[in-house]
């Protein structure tokens, strides 16, 4: 398995960077941070998408809607849509928008009005509890830390009991402005989920053995809503791109750094 999911990340990792080039825009730190918590829950078996053409699934948000992007050559590869159209990303007649859209099949909530994903997630995890089959996942940034609906939310799954609630948190240090910690300080962020009533870990997002063995909480039936903290490296993948906040954009590659992406990348 472990080798399947790295292959996966490769595979997924050079997508992305593929429709980057296609489009020239997007936000190539937040996509590729976030790579190996995707593939782990679409290829590790931990989201059941089995039922693509309807309701009775668990659903998947990523709040941080600049970022949904990264789940698009997953979305085609599971069949909700051709795969031709990730090169057509940004494009004005095409179906794949830089941004989550609700109109992109497998698409569960429209994001990028930061700190609503986790509104709307609570609200499905919400809708799901009476018959306890389904989970909801949703991916945060710490940005949306910040965001005073956020804690609301949080409030509001741990007064409902939301145990089929999954939050995972991209902590990968970086914002638009720099270094989170240094705009505003949001350690201890375990404890502070823990205070509000969560199940809460941390994980390397990177290594797919601490990924997996964090997940195992996941599966707790202690009427605590889930937290999973991955540390990531924003812009990961990329060498020139690494931990650093100018690359939240996308940026016009000069045929070195193309040449540097490519030989990181593997393509």
């Amino acid at each position: 398995m472990s080798n399947l999911l790295i292959d996966k990340a490769s595979w997924l990792r050079q997508k992305c960077y593929q429709m980057f080039l296609a489009s020239n825009q997007g936000h190539p730190g937040s996509v590729f941070s976030q790579i190996e918590i995707l593939t782990y829950l679409f290829y590790g078996n931990i989201i059941d998408f089995s039922d693509i053409k309807g309701k009775n699934r668990d659903k998947f948000i990523i709040s941080k809607g600049h970022a949904t992007m990264g789940s698009y050559p997953i979305l085609a590869d599971l069949g909700f849509f051709d795969e031709v159209e990730l090169m057509n990303i940004g494009k004005p007649d095409s179906l794949l928008k830089i941004f989550g859209n609700i109109s992109i099949p497998g698409i569960d909530a429209t994001s990028g009005s930061l700190g609503h994903g986790i509104g709307i997630g609570s609200g499905y995890a919400y809708a799901d509890k009476k018959n306890n089959q389904f989970k909801t996942f949703v991916i945060i940034s710490e940005g949306e830390l910040y965001e005073g609906s956020t804690w609301e939310s949080a409030q509001f799954a741990t007064h409902h009991e939301l145990d089929n609630l999954i939050v995972i948190i991209d902590r990968n240090n970086k914002m638009i402005l720099g270094d989170t910690e240094e705009c505003l300080k949001i350690e201890p962020i375990e404890e502070k989920w823990n205070a509000f009533g969560f199940d809460s870990t941390t994980v390397d997002g990177h290594n797919f053995d601490s990924i997996s063995n964090g997940f195992k909480l996941i599966n707790n039936k202690n009427r605590k809503p889930k937290l999973i903290i991955a540390n990531t490296v924003k812009g990961k993948g990329i060498s020139f791109m690494e931990g650093v906040p100018s690359w939240h954009y996308w940026s016009k590659l000069s045929d070195d750094q193309i040449k540097i992406a490519n030989k990181d990348l593997g393509i």
